[in-house]
């Protein structure tokens, strides 16, 4: 466990630089030996903060891929529907990869994937961090001591926050399927990945999903509103004003995300983020925007053996990613929301039991997004690696793989209108 790991870093954006800094936390852990990345910003950025030689930084990660494997690993986070082909050519160069989630924006791409990566025989290990958050652990924990019973129904909702979805969704890079992928995929895969590790080994055996874009349209743009936020005279009574959500941030100070995935150029001050909301996407009217993913969406689940699942992902809630979940037993009901403890009532007893997740030292900051998972993410990647144990990885190619098909069968569903049977 004592082997530094080494790291090529395809894609220098949010999440590569996140992963990334793992290196800087425990650089006897884990060293970023290359990047590539077709901005010069992002790549020069993350070259000086691992001091990386300049002959394995890229603009292309084909170059990096043409080259004899230079690294253990490969973090790639590039945009979403640009997954595949890198994860196919490191996979057979024989780099284990960490891949951002979702895996792939269709099928077959993921199916792809994995093929690739289990006949090269290298460790797969895709982005599902709320397997790793510890609350989630709990519960698994919880339900596979049976202190609840048989599962018979979980009810589990995914707030993304009104400002988030706004930012990420309307404006931002996963606005439009056709450049992205649907909403379900994108942000909620590893929510239905998380029921599915819940439910242990049952097989879902059919799926049903409704949804729709809502309020974010040009029939719901108020009366008199500009097309850009900084030249609206009724901006001040719109919840999605890019001045509310980044101005009054940059001006208090911090020029953290949001803010700093606005700033694109590199400058981050009240003046570049001015003129980035004045040209850029982030400053557009929400009601202007050219979104087409859906805002809220149910998944209606059944598995074998009669349970059931209930999955909602909402954009409109006060909180951002806090996600509350109920899972109804035939000895007792679960409860709790992932920032905090595991709520047991107990039927025979009629009593509470509050249980409280496990947390292995303190989390550094950079790495303490989805409530620390991003930490426990890294190491498990970087121990599985340098241990070469792909058990442990709690997301292998296989689950990981059968989770994604099961989005994609419901966003079948709601598309078609009908329920989807799921193939054995």
């Amino acid at each position: 466990m004592s082997l530094q790991v080494t790291v090529l870093v395809v894609g220098a954006g949010n999440r590569g630089s996140n992963y990334s800094s793992y290196a800087q936390i425990y650089p006897a852990r884990m060293k970023v030996v290359g990047v590539a990345d077709p901005r010069a910003i992002a790549r020069k950025k993350l070259q000086e903060a691992h001091h990386i030689h300049e002959d394995n930084v890229f603009d292309d990660w084909r170059r990096a891929a043409a080259r004899e494997r230079f690294a253990d690993a490969v973090i790639i986070a590039t945009p979403d529907s640009l997954h595949k082909a890198p994860a196919v050519a490191f996979a057979h160069k024989g780099y284990h990869i960490l891949l951002e989630k979702p895996m792939a924006v269709t099928p077959e791409d993921c199916k792809a994937i994995v093929l690739a990566c289990k006949t090269s025989n290298i460790i797969l290990a895709v982005c599902h961090v709320l397997r790793y958050h510890p609350v989630a652990l709990k519960i698994k924990e919880v339900l596979d001591a049976g202190l609840i019973g048989d599962i018979c129904h979980i009810q589990h909702l995914e707030p993304v926050g009104f400002w988030h979805f706004a930012h990420s969704f309307v404006r931002g890079n996963w606005r439009n399927e056709a450049e992205s992928s649907f909403s379900l995929l994108t942000k909620s895969c590893h929510d239905v990945d998380l029921v599915s590790f819940w439910m242990g080994g049952k097989r879902c055996l059919k799926v049903s999903s409704f949804g729709s874009v809502s309020h974010f349209t040009k029939e719901h743009k108020p009366k008199g509103a500009a097309g850009r936020c900084l030249d609206c005279s009724v901006e001040q009574t719109c919840p999605y004003s890019a001045k509310k959500i980044y101005l009054a941030q940059a001006e208090k100070g911090s020029f953290d995300y949001p803010v700093s995935v606005v700033c694109s150029s590199g400058e981050c001050d009240v003046e570049s983020l001015t003129e980035a909301l004045r040209h850029g996407p982030y400053g557009r009217c929400v009601y202007e925007c050219d979104n087409d993913v859906v805002s809220n969406q149910v998944v209606n689940m059944e598995f074998e053996g009669g349970a059931t699942v209930a999955l909602t992902m909402v954009a409109f809630t006060e909180k951002l990613g806090v996600r509350k979940t109920t899972i109804y037993g035939t000895k007792g009901e679960l409860s709790c929301e992932d920032s905090g403890r595991v709520e047991i009532f107990d039927f025979q007893q009629r009593k509470k039991t509050v249980f409280y997740p496990d947390k292995a030292g303190n989390v550094p900051a950079a790495l303490s997004s989805h409530g620390g998972a991003d930490y426990y993410l890294m190491e498990s990647f970087v121990s599985a690696v340098a241990a070469n144990d792909p058990s442990l990885i709690r997301t292998g190619a296989d689950e990981t793989l059968t989770s994604h098909l099961l989005v994609f069968e419901a966003e079948k569903s709601r598309k078609e209108n009908r329920v989807v049977f799921l193939e054995s």
